[in-house]
């Protein structure tokens, strides 16, 4: 063989080498990447090319599988009551991919699951299509509805979130506006419009306001902050005199803070008094005492600076750091730089009533597999001990009365023990800007003295037709609460 025959030889060999070296890398090292990439049109044919496992809420599915003829992919995503639920289920689409449950629990709704490989394995020996699995929610149906209902009648921006306080369960989780998943869960040209239509709403229905927003929490933190006082010792007497003048004056300026109700009725009135009355002198004065650092502490452990994976993730509430004294004061009433989701006001409540012990939230009851056989069984955890159990009984004793004597009685329920708080929280760049948000906590106590549930209601009235001075929580949020509260005991 001449010399040029050998280098055309030589070079062809390295060719040839170099295509199975990099054959086989792809084939074994780049083999899921290529398999789950998002432009590989075969992997999305299989994902919708069978029916799709269920969420199931009381016992029954509130999703299921369509069969779409015209198109490659076969099944298309459909969801019963789909508003009420989309903070819950999130949404699967041929387009637009999934969230919230849909997307968390993909692997076991699609049957693609590590743990149904056996499953798998026999259906394709045996010729029967891929199943997926079930995702059962701790979600009580009659709860849903009267928090979803209770927002939509109020035609307002909101969230709700009720836990059951012993074990940390959610009964209920809704979000308004809300919106159907189903009309975009197709690949069609007219349901990617219907998607882009609801991205560019002004009122963001495909926001999670229960989990993914954070606002000013207003006067319902003050039961945090009352649970800190008593916990650090700053106040050991809740029916003593605290001294708090109204209108108070915060440290270090010449801002003057009064009350929604005559400031006559909070000058200097004990801790008992200030939260039946919802005294802002009272609560700015207790944190500005407590101090930073204390209050920080005490909010951390009842969840804030975290985030809380339900399993869908939701955004961490925040006590910041490096706060003023002014600043510091300002959070006593659940103002200033303090931030909360309604999932974090719901589980401040919970834990005040379990005696100070809270829960971690979780709405997944079980995972289960096609034959209905138990894959994963949740069970309820403890994330602290916040506060001690007579601190949080004290706290207790506090919103009883208001329930009973003061903002929040129309949380009131026949023959039912209640503890509530009102808040309504300023917001906007200079404060007074927007229209107030309102916000209710509450829980309700079985005879023997636990609690099946607490709620909390948050209502952005910034699109009603309502006057400012109707802006209240114990107006809006309450009956609500109520609504929530009374489907749980009825159950």
């Amino acid at each position: 063989m001449n010399r040029p025959l050998r280098h055309i030889a030589v070079f062809c060999g390295v060719l040839t080498l170099a295509l199975l070296l990099r054959a086989t890398w792809v084939q074994f090292a780049e083999n899921d990447e290529l398999s789950n990439h998002k432009n590989n049109r075969r992997v999305q044919i299989e994902a919708f090319s069978h029916p799709r496992g269920d969420i199931i809420v009381g016992g029954k599915s509130i999703t299921g599988s369509k069969e779409t003829p015209g198109s490659d992919f076969k099944y298309k995503r459909v969801f019963k009551e789909g508003p009420m639920y989309a903070p819950i289920t999130g949404y699967f689409s041929q387009a637009q991919g999934s969230t919230f449950l849909e997307g968390v629990h993909n692997s076991i709704l699609s049957g693609n699951d590590d743990r149904l490989f056996i499953k798998r394995t026999l259906d394709m020996l045996t010729g029967k299509k891929q199943q997926g699995g079930d995702v059962v929610t701790t979600i009580d149906p009659k709860a849903q509805k009267a928090a979803y209902q209770g927002l939509v009648d109020l035609d307002a921006k909101g969230a709700v979130v009720a836990l059951d306080p012993r074990t940390g369960k959610i009964l209920a989780l809704a979000s308004t506006p809300s919106y159907d998943p189903s009309v975009f869960a197709g690949i069609s040209e007219a349901e990617g419009k219907k998607f882009a239509e609801l991205g560019k709403r002004k009122d963001k229905p495909l926001n999670n306001r229960a989990l993914r927003e954070i606002y000013p929490p207003g006067s319902t933190f003050k039961i945090l902050t009352a649970a800190a006082a008593l916990e650090h010792g700053v106040v050991t007497d809740v029916n003593e005199p605290t001294g708090a003048r109204a209108p108070y004056k915060l440290p270090l300026s010449s801002t003057m803070i009064g009350n929604d109700v005559p400031n006559s009725q909070c000058d200097k009135v004990s801790m008992k008094t200030g939260m039946q009355w919802s005294c802002n002198n009272v609560f700015l004065d207790v944190a500005l005492k407590v101090g930073k650092d204390r209050m920080r502490e005490t909010a951390e452990k009842f969840g804030f600076n975290e985030e809380q994976f339900v399993p869908v993730r939701a955004v961490a509430s925040s006590y910041p750091k490096d706060l003023d004294k002014p600043q510091t004061a300002l959070t006593g009433m659940g103002q200033g730089s303090l931030t909360s989701t309604p999932l974090q006001m719901a589980m401040v409540t919970a834990g005040i009533a379990n005696d100070g012990k809270v829960m971690k939230p979780y709405m997944v009851e079980e995972l289960r597999g096609p034959d209905l056989s138990t894959i994963e069984k949740a069970s309820p955890d403890t994330l602290n001990q916040a506060v001690s159990g007579k601190t949080a009984q004290t706290v207790q004793d506090m919103m009883e009365n208001t329930v009973e004597n003061g903002t929040a009685n129309k949380a009131r329920i026949d023959g039912v023990t209640v503890g509530g708080k009102t808040g309504t929280a300023q917001h906007g760049a200079n404060v007074n800007d927007e229209r107030p948000y309102a916000w209710f906590v509450s829980y309700a106590k079985n005879k023997d003295g636990s609690s099946p549930v607490a709620v909390a209601v948050f209502v952005d009235p910034s699109d009603m037709n309502i006057a400012r001075e109707e802006i209240a929580g114990g107006k809006l949020g309450a009956p609500i609460a109520k609504a929530v509260m009374e489907a749980v005991i009825e159950r």
